[in-house]
C-alpha cells in the first residue's frame, strides 16, 4: 500500500486533538473545604484518565484519549492554584459565603440553597454559586429581608 493513503502522525491530527482550555471565570476561586477537596478528587480523575490514555500504543488514538483529560488537568490545577478557602461563618445573623439560606418566594414557593463557589455549585442538589443573581441579592442579608431578583420577591426565613 502507498504511504499517500496511510495517516501518521500528521500536524492535522495533532490539531484535531488539541481542545481549547475551559473558560475560567474572572471572579475570585472562593470554596469551602468540601469544595477544595472536590477540585482536588476531579484534578486526580483527570490525572488518571491522562495517563490511562498515555499508555494508548496507537499514537493517533493516543491523542484523542488524551486531550479531554489533559484539559482537565490544566482546568483543576489553575483552579487548585488560585483556590480561596473561606472557613464556616461563624456569624448566620446575616447570609455571607458558606451559608445555607432558605427563602420564600411571592408565589410561596420555598427554596434552601446553600451559597458556595463556582466549581461546587450544583442547584440540582441545593448549592448555588456566591456570584449567580440569586446568591448576589441574598449575601448580607438577614432573616425577613426580602429582596428582588428578576420579577420575583424572595423572603429570607432562615439562615443555617
Amino acid at each position: 500500500m502507498s504511504v499517500a493513503f496511510t495517516k501518521e502522525e500528521s500536524s492535522e491530527t495533532a490539531a484535531e486533538t488539541l481542545l481549547p482550555d475551559r473558560p475560567i471565570s474572572p471572579h475570585p476561586n472562593l470554596v469551602t473545604a468540601e469544595g477544595l477537596k472536590q477540585l482536588e478528587a476531579q484534578a486526580e480523575q483527570a490525572r488518571a484518565a491522562y495517563l490511562a490514555a498515555q499508555a494508548i500504543d496507537h499514537v493517533n488514538e493516543k491523542r484523542r484519549q488524551s486531550a479531554g483529560p489533559l484539559r482537565d488537568l490544566r482546568y483543576f490545577t489553575e483552579r487548585l492554584r488560585t483556590a480561596h478557602v473561606i472557613s464556616e461563618p461563624e456569624n448566620r445573623d446575616i447570609v455571607a459565603f458558606g451559608s445555607t439560606v432558605t427563602f420564600e418566594r411571592d408565589d410561596g414557593r420555598v427554596q434552601t440553597y446553600r451559597i458556595v463557589g463556582e466549581d461546587e455549585a450544583d442547584p440540582k442538589t441545593g448549592s448555588i454559586s456566591f456570584v449567580s443573581p440569586v446568591a448576589a441579592r441574598l449575601m448580607g442579608k438577614a432573616v425577613g429581608d426580602v429582596v428582588t431578583v428578576g420579577d420575583q420577591e424572595l423572603e429570607i426565613t432562615a439562615i443555617r
